[in-house]
């Protein structure tokens, strides 16, 4: 029998070119969202990477700022950041359920992407996830990024043309 829960984190992968990653802030809660872009920031850059961070109103705007970055910009991929804690309506479970599921219909079609938008009861919660030296979630949303950056780039085919010789190298 296991003596308690363990948590296995993947190590960071490396990278023989930099990725570069948009990070999406919504700072609602500015504290909450500093504490999990140093955290995103610190990942980053540990790997060599590089980064455009951009501030929208809030977590239901983070999935349409990442659209707007993997249609028109040169990303590699994207880390979303925020905090939504739950209050008196049901506006919490709108903006939870709404913004995590764009966020995952941006992943399947091909935008690689961390999901570091803390959903939680209180602000106690939030303050230990966010903590750079806590819990990490915004290093955990650019590591699960820079994961999937490495997999797609390990997996990248190959370009064998289409069965023809080329007569025309030498």
């Amino acid at each position: 029998m296991m003596a308690g829960a363990s948590h296995y984190t993947l190590p960071l992968p490396a990278f023989e070119e930099p990725p570069k990653l948009l990070v999406v802030v919504a700072p609602y809660y500015r504290d909450i969202a500093d504490g999990l872009l140093a955290g995103a920031k610190a990942v980053i850059e540990e790997v060599g990477g590089s980064y455009k961070t951009v501030e929208v109103p809030g977590a239901l705007e983070v999935p349409t700022a990442i659209r707007i970055g993997f249609a028109q910009g040169d990303f590699d991929g994207f880390v979303a950041l925020g905090c939504v804690i739950r209050g008196e309506t049901t506006h919490y479970e709108t903006v939870c359920n709404d913004s995590s599921r764009a966020i995952s219909l941006l992943g399947l079609q091909g935008a690689f992407i961390g999901n570091g938008i803390l959903t939680v009861e209180t602000y106690d919660q939030a303050a230990v996830r966010a903590d750079p030296d806590g819990q990490n979630k915004g290093g955990g949303a650019a590591a699960a990024a820079l994961h999937l950056i490495a997999l797609s780039r390990k997996m990248k085919k190959s370009d064998k043309g289409i069965g023809f010789l080329n007569r025309d190298k030498a």
